[in-house]
């Protein structure tokens, strides 16, 4: 049985401003190309269709679009919905769409209800466990947190498992983060009540557990992995290789999976450096037609140092400002840092933090001491007042 594993498509997300619709496009298109070509048995979706519970129209067309050519060329596909999706919206008309092979699991109701495919080996089972909420699905399931929640889930499928032919094989998608995985900046905190990750243990007695939520590729076990976002939406994603899974099955329902890497619109560059130095160090040729995050380390800030930076870097999106020698200054806390100091000397020290390098001149340094005086005269007169 051969299964291609995505998840995390976010369709309907932008990059720092950045349109990404053509490059979920594009990503569309190498789904549909790369299941044709692997000849693959079904699509496993592991949830954030969608970036949001009311998804614009553009993104609304590109699901639209890839469901209808999945389904033409008769490639079943299995969605669960994930914690940015609204599960009854994406849900809609699911038992219609169900008859063309399109198997769209947001109901918990229906999680140990398996999608039943078949190959040379026998039967396959795929269970769907959407996104569980652990607020809404209490009273259905079970009482606490994430790991409670799934694991009561996971203890519906085995029994529905078990009630099977023997050796009948099992597959799992779920939308969570499990403990091990390594978390990036761009995916939303599902944490409750302090507490968001699950033990891998809780998916024991299945053959293959197609992940989501975490938008780096990673592998916790052979048969339990992520397969990531096929775009990167943070700078924190720089380093990541998009991909999904090209997952095989053998008859025992033994793993072997290949990673298929998935087409970027742009490659992203983390910059850190002296404004001069981004701009004309050699180093940096390669970030031209990046998508960069730069971090500037002069003492004093620059003077236009957006505009300049775009000059080499077109596609600077992010600038984040870090002086030389902060640290040793924010290592200290608020008291200690203006413990002895007079009201003066505390209001320019400020002004000296938020603006590195450049003194009060005199109107300015007359303008504090103007606005200092009011301050103590108001203060005095209101406690003349309640001294009454």
């Amino acid at each position: 049985m051969r299964l291609l594993h995505t998840s995390d498509w976010h369709l309907g997300r932008s990059f720092h401003r950045e349109n990404l619709h053509e490059a979920q496009r594009a990503f569309l298109d190498h789904l549909v190309a790369t299941a044709v070509a692997e000849r693959v048995d079904a699509v496993l979706v592991a949830g954030d269709v969608y970036d949001r519970a009311l998804p614009g129209l553009e993104a609304v067309a590109l699901f639209d679009d890839v469901l209808w050519r999945l389904a033409e060329r008769n490639i079943p596909t299995v969605f669960i919905s994930g914690n940015h999706d609204s599960a009854r919206r994406l849900g809609v008309a699911s038992r219609l769409i169900e008859r063309a092979g399109i198997h769209l699991r947001t109901d918990p109701g229906t999680l140990a209800e398996p999608v039943l495919l078949d190959d040379e080996h026998g039967p396959v089972a795929v269970y769907g466990l959407p996104y569980l909420e652990p607020a809404l699905v209490r009273e259905r399931l079970a009482k606490g947190g994430h790991e409670q929640v799934l694991a009561a889930a996971m203890d519906a499928v085995r029994a529905d498992l078990a009630a099977r032919p023997a050796g009948t094989r099992a597959v799992v998608l779920a939308h969570a983060f499990v403990t091990g995985g390594e978390p990036s900046d761009s995916e939303r905190d599902i944490a409750v009540g302090g507490v968001q990750s699950v033990p891998s243990g809780v998916f024991d007695g299945v053959h293959y557990v197609a992940l989501g939520h975490l938008h780096g590729s990673q592998t916790l076990a052979p048969h339990l992995r992520y397969s990531g976002s096929p775009l990167a939406y943070s700078f924190s994603e720089t380093n990541h290789r998009k991909s999904m899974w090209l997952v095989d099955l053998d008859a025992e329902g033994a793993v072997e999976a290949t990673r298929i890497f998935c087409p970027q619109p742009r490659p992203l560059a983390q910059l850190r450096g002296r404004l001069d130095d981004l701009l004309t160090a050699d180093e940096h040729d390669w970030a031209r037609d990046a998508w960069v995050q730069a971090t500037l380390t002069d003492p004093v800030r620059p003077v236009d140092p957006m505009e300049r930076l775009r000059v080499r870097f077109p596609h600077t999106l992010q600038l984040l400002f870090d002086p030389e020698g902060g640290e040793q200054a924010a290592a200290q806390s608020y008291a200690q840092r203006v413990s002895g100091r007079s009201d003066q000397e505390v209001v320019e020290g400020f002004v000296a933090h938020v603006r590195p390098g450049r003194e009060l001149d005199d109107t300015e340094q007359s303008w504090l001491l103007e606005g200092l005086e009011s301050v103590r005269r108001t203060a005095a007169g209101r406690a003349e007042e309640n001294g009454r």
